[in-house]
């Protein structure tokens, strides 16, 4: 199939599908005769992956490192359980992270009068200058 047919079944973009290539995260395609980019059902299944591990927060050096595990195939649930285990702690750390700023602008929206007024609390918690 084409870089095209492969963007469309994967939902994928052709540039994101170069860049990955580019990056090693997908293997280089082989090239028909016309020089044009030639896939299979291999690297429609990585591509795939890939793209499912992204939209679930992995980094790109995460989807290598899983990749390097023998990727859907075979990978060994252990190696593949500590990358994940170690994703899921990042994820409860931004989402700890994301609950003290919900709890400061909440507060700091509760403060604003909505007046026009020198002394904003929401502008005063963006200003770089003031928050120093």
């Amino acid at each position: 199939m084409t870089i095209g047919e492969l963007s469309q079944l994967t939902g994928v973009n052709i540039e994101t599908i170069r860049y990955y290539e580019k990056i090693k995260v997908l293997p280089v395609a082989l090239r028909a005769e016309n020089g044009r980019r030639v896939y299979g059902p291999t690297e429609r299944r990585i591509l795939a992956f890939v793209r499912r591990s992204r939209e679930l927060g992995f980094s790109l050096d995460e989807v290598r490192a899983l990749l390097r595990l023998g990727g859907p195939d075979k990978a060994s649930c252990r190696e593949v359980r500590e990358i994940a285990a170690r994703h899921l702690d990042d994820i409860r750390a931004r989402i700890g992270d994301l609950r003290k700023l919900e709890r400061l602008l909440t507060k700091t929206v509760a403060q604003c009068t909505g007046t026009t007024a020198p002394d904003c609390p929401v502008l005063d918690i963006l200003d770089v200058q003031g928050s120093k």
